[in-house]
């Protein structure tokens, strides 16, 4: 086998999730991924630093999407609709299907620690769009409940995109869903 293998990190990720799917996610060794994606172990460490991050390794694209669109929103929006215009921005990354994003998300919710370590990305992404809401000219506290809020939208619209087989993409679920807040809130 050559040096250099095109697609290796999406062969690795693959054979990843058919893995964890079949034998599950704490029987699964690096090794296995590896052999399953015909590379070696190596290979696998120059992409991932353990089988952990194959499940988190899209959460800096993520990030970079959507305060590169917090960035970009028109500047007449409240707090709230920015960050959320930038939350829809994350389907540039999730794709048009949820096949594996549900995947990761059954591997995740099957396990404490990795429950726990999306909800410190989670977290990471919140302080990111505050962040970017400050440099709009938001209070820090007002941005910090925007972007909670945002982050909150997302993932209750993620959670119903994945669960939803007919086709609707994220961006209508999170906008759906922050209907819902504003209807909690008692605003329009």
């Amino acid at each position: 086998m050559g040096r250099w293998v095109p697609g290796a990190r999406g062969r690795l990720q693959r054979a990843a999730f058919e893995l964890f799917a079949e034998r599950g996610f704490e029987q699964t060794t690096v090794a296995e991924i590896a052999a399953r994606a015909e590379l070696t172990e190596r290979t696998f460490f120059r992409h991932f630093t353990d089988k952990r991050e194959v499940l988190f390794a899209g959460q800096d694209e993520l990030t970079t999407r959507i305060v590169a669109a917090l960035a970009a929103a028109p500047a007449e929006l409240s707090a709230l609709d920015a960050a959320v215009v930038a939350v829809e921005a994350s389907a540039e990354v999730l794709g048009p299907r949820p096949d594996g994003p549900r995947a990761r998300q059954t591997v995740i919710d099957a396990h404490p620690e990795l429950r726990e370590r999306e909800l410190i990305k989670m977290e990471g992404l919140v302080a990111a769009i505050a962040e970017g809401l400050g440099r709009r000219g938001v209070p820090a506290a007002a941005a910090s409940l925007a972007a909670s809020s945002a982050v909150a939208v997302f993932r209750m619209g993620f959670e119903r995109w994945i669960g939803d087989d007919g086709g609707r993409g994220v961006e209508e679920h999170i906008r759906e869903a922050l209907v819902e807040l504003r209807e909690v809130a008692g605003a329009s």
